[in-house]
């Protein structure tokens, strides 16, 4: 099954950035700005597995590095993924504007 995927990486200072690269282009990757890639992923079986695996032989992870993926599931609705780390305070937190006040206390 092909699949159109998108790919976000963050590998940190040191990361793997050359081994992420060679992998994006192996597979006809697409720029899509500073750290994402649009491509078509073929796998056999289990999409994110294959996907992860394939990943993990050509690119060097470290704990902190995050790669996520969105693609379409079989049930045809979007689907997000960490494929290496996890999420994080966002850092647009309290960015936005408070909510008003009210004059009751409870909640």
């Amino acid at each position: 099954m092909k699949k159109a995927v998108w790919i976000t990486f963050d590998l940190g200072v040191n990361g793997d950035y050359e081994g992420m690269y060679a992998w994006l282009d192996t597979h006809g990757a697409k720029e899509c700005g500073d750290s994402v890639a649009f491509l078509e992923y073929e796998a056999k079986r289990n999409f994110i597995s294959e996907l992860k695996a394939d990943l993990k032989r050509s690119v060097s992870t470290k704990k902190k590095n995050r790669v996520y993926v969105i693609y379409k599931s079989d049930e045809g609705k979007l689907k997000g993924v960490f494929l290496f780390g996890g999420r994080k305070k966002s850092p647009w937190t309290g960015y936005g504007a408070p909510e008003e006040m009210g004059s009751s206390d409870e909640l």
